[in-house]
């Protein structure tokens, strides 16, 4: 499980980064919401992965950290979704008033004028 998930991580934050090298503002957004969500997995697995284990305390069963998740990056998690979203749609709000006052998406605000890919 642990493998899975640090691929996963990988995986993410790899093609965040390939994005946010890319020079159209529509990547660089995309390759920052997944990079975004590269760290909200890494929180998460800080908590612990732990199958069939009590999410809430539960009349008659011991309570210990070894037996329950933890819920502090649970918490950190589901703020962090939260204003990952909020930030995307300004980041999108911006994308579309730049290309307004531009005419381009490039990052830079100018097409490039070399042979392209």
């Amino acid at each position: 499980m642990e493998a899975v998930l640090a691929i996963a991580i990988g995986i993410l934050t790899g093609s965040g980064v390939y994005l946010l090298l890319r020079p159209r503002t529509f990547q660089v957004i995309m390759g920052l919401t997944l990079i975004s969500y590269a760290v909200n997995l890494f929180i998460f697995s800080t908590g612990r992965l732990k199958v069939d284990s009590e999410p809430v305390l539960v009349e008659g069963f011991k309570f210990t950290l070894a037996n329950t998740a933890d819920p502090m990056p649970q918490a950190l998690v589901l703020t962090a979704i939260v204003i990952g979203f909020a930030m995307t749609a300004l980041f999108l709000v911006v994308l579309l008033a730049s290309r307004g006052l531009t005419g381009t998406d490039h990052v830079d605000g100018k097409e490039p004028s070399g042979p392209q890919e």
